[in-house]
């Protein structure tokens, strides 16, 4: 039995289609899956010996942040603001931070507290007790006096 050309042509074409739609389907995967496995040798530390691999496990995942409380928020802006501009607008907005949210009150010391121990490392125990007020029982005052020691 004789082939024809033309039989013959239709069944490479045929056959050069299965291969490239084989490809087409098997390529993109190997290129994934090198390209992820390039990934995790890679050093991204720039400390660790080069033989290391990265591996992700259950064990070594990092947990969620914890949310911040209002009262850490607060004491950290007016610790930024006590940089910027000074320890009595950090004083200021703190009291009027305690009277619009009465619920932060309990926090208010402790934040004085942390302030006057800032004011003394930035401005030095002299400087930072000129800032003092009454706000939250002295406890600024308090705070600069105990860094003074």
């Amino acid at each position: 039995m004789k082939t024809s050309p033309t039989a013959t042509l239709t069944r490479v074409n045929h056959s050069a289609r299965r291969i490239g739609r084989t490809l087409a389907l098997v390529l993109p995967v190997v290129l994934v899956l090198s390209g992820t496995l390039a990934v995790t040798r890679v050093s991204w530390s720039g400390s660790a010996p080069e033989s290391s691999v990265l591996a992700a496990s259950a064990s070594n995942v990092s947990k969620p942040a914890k949310s911040r409380t209002p009262q850490d928020v607060l004491r950290d802006r007016l610790l930024v603001e006590l940089q910027d501009k000074d320890p009595g607008v950090a004083l200021t907005h703190l009291q009027q931070e305690v009277d619009d949210r009465p619920s932060l009150a309990r926090h208010c010391v402790t934040i004085a507290r942390a302030l006057g121990r800032a004011a003394v490392q930035h401005y030095g125990p002299a400087r930072a007790q000129s800032f003092a007020r009454p706000v939250c029982d002295t406890s600024f005052a308090t705070g600069v006096a105990a860094h003074r020691n």
